[in-house]
């Protein structure tokens, strides 16, 4: 099966009544991760990387592996996304490589850091969206500033400082035609999100059901939503870690997004806990090793047993082989003959 549009993954999920989880990747393994727990589950997938990733594993590297994913795994409806392009220029490099899904985010300058101004993000976002459209792409666009940094992108703080605002974000989309958008209800980068177990103080779960009842048919993103499970934590601090206690996004307020409109997840503080834990293990228990596999698949395995877990509690399980996927290309033509995002 080749590489397919997010737009239609999402669009899917909308008519079942449940999210796909999309799963950040820097390497081989994480990627094996993914594609094992997708099988495993029946599941289809967003497999996703940031800008810090492409410079990492180098863009070729990356595409190919992933090339590889959709040959190995056939059955499983396969998503290629850039989490957080931070300008067009970005977004243009990943459409030219062969991603079929972009975020362009727009609510920081191309610094990554700094917030932006409504017009700035409207302009870049819908420049994004022209150019993406054109060859079938899928765009995610956001509103309203997450906390936190991660990769080296975020405006820190803590997620409260720019919650987004329910009519901007009807203006947004109306002007920009974005097939997804990301919406700041607290939630932050990183694994320290809160302090506490988070409730309508910190996580604005109800300006989320606002937003959701304001467009009705435009896919949601919550980003930040590892879950950050205490169990991991501990793995990690037994074996040599000093980790603070800190607290992710319960899955029951996930699901609560879910089943008001929110149809991609974004998750990856939860499989670097998970990577890092085993490792730490066989590091503990087996100083003697060397061999970076006697590590690395354990690492693999927790990593997609997490994932797992997540692919079953958005939902998204059993539903790989619902529906045929529709050609990049014949995306392309489908939004031709749309108006304003919306798929004829």
């Amino acid at each position: 099966m080749p590489l397919v549009s997010m737009r239609q993954l999402l669009d899917e999920a909308a008519k079942g009544g449940y999210g796909v989880g999309a799963f950040n990747v820097n390497n081989m393994e994480q990627i094996q991760a993914i594609m094992e727990a997708a099988r495993d589950t029946k599941s289809p997938v967003i497999i996703q990387a940031s800008r810090g990733a492409r410079s990492y594993s180098q863009d070729k590297f990356l595409y190919h592996l992933m090339l590889a994913a959709a040959e190995l795994y056939p059955e499983i409806p396969l998503v290629m996304h850039l989490d957080h392009g931070n300008s067009v220029e970005t977004c243009k490099s990943a459409i030219e490589l062969g991603f079929t899904s972009v975020m362009m985010d727009g609510s920081l300058m191309p610094d990554g850091k700094t917030p932006s101004s409504f017009e700035y993000n409207v302009d870049a976002t819908r420049q994004v969206v022209e150019m993406a459209h054109a060859k079938g792409v899928t765009v995610e666009g956001e509103i309203g500033v997450l906390g936190g940094i991660e990769d080296g992108h975020g405006a820190g703080g803590t997620g409260l400082e720019h919650v987004t605002d329910p009519q901007q974000a009807v203006e947004f989309v109306e002007k920009t035609g974005v097939d997804a958008l990301a919406i700041a209800i607290g939630t932050s980068h990183g694994a320290y999100k809160f302090n506490k177990k988070p409730d309508g103080s910190v996580l604005k779960m109800d300006v989320l059901i606002q937003i959701h009842k304001r467009l009705p048919h435009t896919h949601l993103v919550m980003h930040g939503s590892s879950s950050v499970p205490k169990d991991l934590q501990d793995i990690i601090n037994q074996y040599g870690g000093h980790l603070k206690p800190t607290w992710g996004v319960p899955v029951e307020e996930i699901q609560l997004g879910i089943r008001n409109g929110v149809r991609k997840i974004n998750v990856d503080t939860d499989n670097r806990l998970a990577i890092t834990g085993a490792i730490r293990k066989v590091f503990a228990e087996t100083p003697e090793k060397f061999d970076p596999r006697d590590y690395l698949k354990p690492a693999r395995e927790a990593m997609k047993k997490v994932v797992a877990l997540r692919m079953t509690q958005f939902g998204q399980a059993g539903h790989a082989g619902d529906y045929k996927p529709v050609p990049i290309e014949e995306m392309a033509k489908k939004y031709k003959k749309a108006e304003k995002g919306v798929l004829v």
